[in-house]
């Protein structure tokens, strides 16, 4: 995997189960329009098969308010780590930075199951901002879901 030079993380905890959230993050991502339409409200897969590497996926997402949109590219699919990641291909955020991953991580810890959203980006610019709402939207995006879990 490349180095980046910048990274942001958040850890939350997951009363869901991890397993749970792990499934429907690589194999049932269109769940997420479900489970949080005020920031996720379309997931289109373009090549491929969800949660398969190098399947590329198109998302209709609100940050801040604001209507965007990403391609990815899943990579690092790892179902005994319940590990995910998407490369940024196109969208809103690659006019502010260069090169951007996101990971999810789940892991368990005395018995509860905490969710790591990772960040790893280049700006292309030095005065662009750091993707700070971004990593807030994944924060928002994991409670929404767990509470849509336990309706």
């Amino acid at each position: 995997m490349a180095s980046y030079p910048n990274k942001l993380i958040a850890q939350l905890a997951f009363k869901a189960g991890g397993h749970v959230f792990h499934q429907l993050a690589s194999l049932n991502p269109r769940h997420f329009i479900k489970a949080t339409p005020t920031h996720i409200q379309e997931c289109k897969l373009h090549q491929g098969d969800y949660g398969v590497n190098g399947s590329v996926i198109e998302w209709s997402y609100t940050v801040d308010g604001k209507p965007q949109t990403a391609k990815q590219v899943l990579q690092g699919i790892d179902n005994e780590k319940k590990q995910i990641s998407w490369k940024m291909l196109e969208g809103d955020l690659c006019v502010l930075y260069k090169d951007l991953v996101i990971t999810a991580h789940v892991e368990t810890k005395n018995g509860v199951d905490f969710i790591t959203w990772t960040i790893d980006y280049e700006l292309i610019s030095p005065e662009n901002p750091h993707p700070v709402s971004f990593l807030n939207f994944f924060i928002c995006l994991t409670k929404d879901l767990e509470s849509h879990i336990f309706g």
